[in-house]
């Protein structure tokens, strides 16, 4: 009897233990800051020719100094830290280093609760942060609007230069995957306190949410091998915060040339990651693993994307396929479980943003015997 109280004892103890942590707060402690970004660090090498860029490619890329920006660009990225000193940024793993322009990914099961102790490090600009998909408070919202609070309920709207805000969100289950869902699935987190500029600026992030237990203590799903999460957006750098400073640093003589049409046009970066032209790096996996890629999207009327795999199929919601549709502000959860080893092309289908660079490349390396 008393080897039975205790395996019971053990068992309840057990249970308890896996219940709280089914249930945890997890804490992200994330900056925002400025940066100088390369759209394609490759350059002057174009990786899908291996040969240099051609002149209608250097529209995008090429800029000379004078009336053209070209590959890099002043912008705003949300950075993760390891804690509230915010003194020592969290390395970001390789797995992870094809999020690119990104913020941190902010991940929990149903039940959790996110904590993001948000930092704004960016001069003279107000940022917020802003989730989909997850239950919030007013006082966790992060939008400017008139939306009748005032107060501390209003602290999480503007998030002025050198100020701290916390936000709390809850994950229950209608945050979390549906019944015809994978066992995750993927929203989007972003500024919203002027949100066509904040965006265009790069504060843009992932959230990934998964079925109860299905996040592991190390980070990972389980019955997943590898994970990869592609936001397809047209960045407006003419509706960046820091326009005038990109003219200024990169096309002095465009300061009189902003409603100039090829100008204009030079400066729409159709990205995948805020990369373009092949330059999404890391996207690697093994042939036979599970892969699960998350698409995104964000932008205007020309934001319609259609994601697709050369040489591998992929599953969604039980349908068998190698081509998605997205629009502003969607997202689409699949399944891959690559066969066919090589390097393949990962682009949008959209005639007019292949031209305009929104390629990249996924490897599948064989199988080892």
């Amino acid at each position: 009897m008393k080897q039975l109280q205790i395996v019971l004892l053990h068992l309840t103890l057990a249970l308890f233990s896996e219940a709280v942590a089914a249930n945890s707060t997890r804490t992200y402690y994330i900056a925002a800051e400025e940066v100088l970004w390369d759209y394609a660090p490759s350059y002057p090498v174009n990786p899908m020719h291996n040969a240099e860029f051609n002149e209608e490619e250097k529209v995008f890329v090429g800029g000379n100094n004078t009336d053209l920006i070209g590959r890099q660009y002043y912008k705003a990225r949300y950075i993760e830290y390891t804690d509230a000193s915010f003194s020592k940024v969290k390395e970001r793993p390789p797995e992870w280093r094809h999020l690119g322009i990104l913020g941190p990914v902010i991940r929990a099961n149903v039940g959790d609760t996110i904590k993001v102790v948000l930092r704004n490090k960016i001069e003279n600009m107000p940022i917020s942060l802003h989730p989909h998909g997850v239950l919030y408070r007013k006082d966790s919202e992060g939008t400017h609007y008139a939306d009748g609070t005032s107060g501390d309920d209003r602290k999480d709207d503007l998030v002025e230069p050198g100020e701290t805000h916390t936000y709390l969100w809850q994950v229950p289950e209608r945050s979390g995957p549906g019944p015809q869902d994978p066992s995750s699935i993927i929203w989007l987190y972003h500024s919203h306190v002027n949100e066509v500029v904040d965006t265009n600026t790069g504060l843009i992030g992932p959230i990934i949410i998964s079925r109860r237990g299905v996040l592991q203590k190390n980070g990972k799903l389980k019955g997943i091998d590898r994970e990869f999460v592609v936001l397809f957006t047209v960045l407006d750098e003419n509706k960046s915060f820091f326009l005038d400073k990109n003219i200024d640093s990169f096309a002095p003589a465009a300061s009189d040339k902003k409603e100039d049409e090829d100008f204009v046009e030079s400066n729409l970066m159709h990205s995948m990651n805020g990369y373009v032209y092949h330059n999404l790096p890391n996207v690697t996996m093994k042939q036979g693993e599970t892969v699960r890629w998350y698409q995104l999207s964000l932008g205007t009327e020309v934001d319609l994307h259609t994601p697709h795999w050369h040489g591998n199929t992929l599953t969604e919601n039980g349908h068998r396929v190698d081509v998605v549709n997205l629009l502003p502000a969607t997202h689409v959860t699949l399944d891959m479980k690559p066969d066919n080893p090589g390097i393949w092309m990962y682009h949008c289908h959209v005639n007019d943003h292949i031209d305009a660079g929104m390629m990249a490349s996924y490897e599948v390396k064989p199988r080892q015997r």
